[in-house]
C-alpha cells in the first residue's frame, strides 16, 4: 500500500539540537531570573501586572528584535508596575495555513529552506533578543512537537483557541515548567477553558515523541479570555467587569492552583480592530480597581503591538508591519504602555 505521507528526513531531537547549537550560561540565566519573577507575579507574591505584547507572528528577525529594544527601553521606565513579556510566535500562521506557515515550517518568504532551518532560525531570533535585550519571550504552542526545540528559551506560553480542546496541547501544558496560558475556545465556553486547565495542573502520563513520558502537572496553567464568536461568525466580547465577576466564581467552584487570567485585547475582544486594544486594556484595569477579587485574579494583558500600524500582505515587505493580524503601531504603543503603568494601582 502507497503511504499517502511522504517521509522526507528524521529530525534531530530537542536535546541534539541543543547540544549541536549551545547556548552560553548567561542566557539560562536571565531565563532563570525571569521564570522566578513572572511565577511570583502570578501566585500573587508580586504585585507588578503582566504585559504581553508584540507581533502577532514573528516573522522578521531584525525587526522582531528592533521592536524588542524597543519594549526594554519602555519597560526600563515602567518597571515597577508593569513586567513585559515580548510575545515572539515564531510558529503562527495565516489562519487557514495558505501564504504564510510560520518561521518553523517556512524561515524565508519563498519557503526555499527546510524545517531544521526553521527550527534553527526561530531558535536564533528568540537568542537575540535575550542577548540584546534581556527580555525571555512568550511562544505559542500551536505545534506540540516544536515547543521543546524552544523550551530552554522562553519563559511563557498560550495555548490557542483551536487548540486548548486538544487533550495533548492539555497534557503538553502540564510539563512544560513555565506559565502556561489557555485561551477559551472560539465558542466562548469557558468551561471548556477551566477544563483545559484542570488538565494541565494534573499529572500526566503519554506518549510523546516516541517516548512514555510522564508529568507533574503545572500550577502556573491560567485563563486567557479573548472573546468568541457567535454562530454567525460574529465576534464577541469577554473581558467585560460582568465576564471578569463570572470568571472568578467559576474559578471558586473548582479546586485550582493560583486562580489568574490575563485579558487578550484583540481577536475577537477587538473584533480585529486593533486600536480598540487601547480602549479595551484601560476598561480592563477599570474593572481591577472597581473590585478587590478582579485585582487579585487579573493578571495581565495581552497586545498584539509592532513597528507599524496594521497589517500588510505576503510580499509588501514593509518593515515592521504585521503579515497576519493587524497590530498597534510603535507610537501608540509607547503610549499605551505609559498610560497604563500610571493606571495599574490607581
Amino acid at each position: 500500500m502507497e503511504l499517502e505521507m511522504e517521509f522526507i528526513r528524521k529530525m534531530p531531537s530537542p536535546q541534539e539540537l541543543k547540544v549541536d547549537h549551545p547556548v552560553e550560561p548567561a542566557i539560562y540565566e536571565t531565563k532563570r531570573r525571569r521564570d522566578a519573577e513572572i511565577r511570583d507575579i502570578l501566585t500573587g507574591k508580586d504585585s507588578r501586572f503582566l504585559l504581553i505584547i508584540g507581533p502577532c507572528s514573528a516573522d522578521n528577525e531584525d525587526a522582531v528584535v528592533d521592536y524588542c529594544q524597543r519594549l526594554a527601553e519602555v519597560q526600563e521606565q515602567v518597571k515597577d508596575t508593569l513586567y513585559i513579556i515580548p510575545r515572539v510566535y515564531t510558529n503562527k500562521p495565516r489562519t487557514i495555513g495558505v501564504g504564510y506557515k510560520g518561521m518553523a515550517h517556512q524561515p524565508d518568504p519563498e519557503g526555499k529552506e527546510d524545517m531544521l532551518a526553521g527550527i534553527i532560525a526561530c531558535r536564533n531570533m528568540h537568542i537575540r533578543v535575550i542577548r540584546e535585550t534581556g527580555f525571555t519571550c512568550a511562544e505559542e504552542i500551536l505545534y506540540p512537537e516544536n515547543h521543546r526545540y524552544l523550551s530552554d528559551l522562553i519563559s511563557y506560553a498560550a495555548i490557542g483557541a483551536r487548540s486548548v480542546e486538544d487533550q495533548l496541547h492539555r497534557m503538553i501544558a502540564s510539563g512544560v515548567g513555565i506559565p502556561v496560558g489557555m485561551k477559551n475556545p472560539t465558542s466562548g465556553d469557558i468551561s471548556v477553558m477551566l477544563n483545559s486547565i484542570a488538565a494541565a495542573q494534573h499529572e500526566q502520563q503519554f506518549l510523546f515523541r516516541g517516548w512514555e513520558v510522564r508529568t507533574k502537572g503545572n500550577p502556573l496553567a491560567h485563563a486567557i479570555l479573548r472573546g468568541y464568536v457567535d454562530k454567525f461568525g460574529k465576534s464577541l466580547p469577554n473581558y467585560h467587569y460582568e465576564d471578569l465577576v463570572r470568571l472568578h466564581e467559576e474559578y471558586g467552584k473548582r479546586d485550582l492552583e493560583n486562580p489568574a487570567v490575563v485579558i487578550d485585547a484583540n481577536h475577537a475582544n477587538s473584533g480585529k480592530k486593533y486600536l480598540e486594544q487601547i480602549r479595551i486594556a484601560n476598561d480592563v484595569l477599570y474593572s481591577r480597581h472597581m473590585n478587590p477579587d478582579l485585582k487579585k485574579m487579573v493578571k495581565g494583558i495581552m497586545i498584539e503591538s509592532y513597528i507599524e500600524d496594521g497589517s500588510q500582505k505576503i510580499g509588501e515587505g514593509v518593515y515592521g508591519k504585521s503579515i497576519t493580524d493587524p497590530c498597534l503601531g510603535w507610537p501608540k504603543t509607547r503610549d499605551l504602555i505609559l498610560e497604563l503603568a500610571g493606571r495599574v494601582d490607581y
